[in-house]
């Protein structure tokens, strides 16, 4: 039986001298690995769309176990993507992320437009440190934390100072801060975008900017959770703070030859 899908390519492995093997992230069966034959081939008609990041429709048969990719129509090659690093890096990171959360023959439609929203936002040229971390917070749950960021996660208040506890699951208020020696101070915009994070759909935010800093503190809050909490550690994101590393230099070497620079 032949099944018509929407589904955005997670990853491709090799297999034989001309198969290759592809995870697809669907809408309608969630994630699935197919078979598609000869798609090494330039001139194979699966070539194209079988590559990392493609979303099409996709007519394969079965949808358990391994099945088959028979053909395959593109919807959006994500060009902006497959042709920038750090763009190509953080939509790596969020597909890996899906990849590792998501089990196949689970059907997560959730899952599915959170992938889709991200990968056309980081193609449509938004920031992808920003987007990528929209994915992390509302992919927490799939991982199984679900961190309290509504109220207090100690005594429910829902106003005054707050600030994340990993040992408590999420925000304090100044009231408990005393239950967590370790906490990280938050201050209102920190709060908010955490927040903005975790419920608003990356589609309703517009060309969001946020300064360096702030992108960088809040992912190390998430990140913590992943890395600790989960055990969950991704390629995808070191590779990322290689270019990070590498962009902090590049910045240093160009401040210290403007400075040597006669007025």
């Amino acid at each position: 039986m032949l099944h018509k899908l929407e589904g955005i390519v997670l990853k491709t492995r090799d297999y034989g001298e001309s198969n290759k093997i592809v995870t697809l992230m669907t809408k309608e069966a969630g994630k699935i690995a197919v078979m598609a034959r000869g798609a090494k081939k330039p001139r194979s008609r699966l070539a194209a769309i079988s590559q990392t990041f493609m979303h099409g429709i996709f007519i394969v048969q079965r949808t358990t176990g391994l099945g088959t990719l028979q053909q395959g129509e593109l919807m959006q090659s994500m060009r902006h993507i497959q042709t920038d690093i750090v763009r190509a890096a953080y939509a790596s990171y969020i597909v890996e992320l899906v990849d590792r959360l998501i089990e196949e023959g689970s059907s997560q439609t959730f899952v599915y437009e959170v992938l889709k929203q991200a990968l056309y936002a980081i193609d449509e040229e938004y920031d992808p440190e920003a987007i990528a971390l929209f994915v992390d917070w509302k992919l927490l749950p799939y991982a199984g934390v679900r961190p309290v960021l509504h109220q207090c996660a100690s005594c429910g208040a829902v106003e005054g100072e707050f600030a994340f506890s990993f040992s408590q699951g999420g925000f304090l208020c100044h009231r408990c801060f005393h239950a967590d020696p370790y906490i990280i101070r938050l201050n209102p915009t920190q709060i908010k975008l955490i927040r903005m994070f975790a419920n608003v759909p990356i589609e309703k935010i517009g060309k969001l900017e946020l300064k360096r800093e702030t992108k960088r503190f809040i992912k190390m809050i998430v990140t913590t959770i992943y890395e600790e909490q989960t055990g969950m550690r991704l390629k995808s994101r070191s590779f990322i703070e290689q270019l990070e590393k590498s962009e902090a230099l590049m910045a240093m070497q160009k401040e210290d030859e403007n400075k040597g620079v006669e007025p």
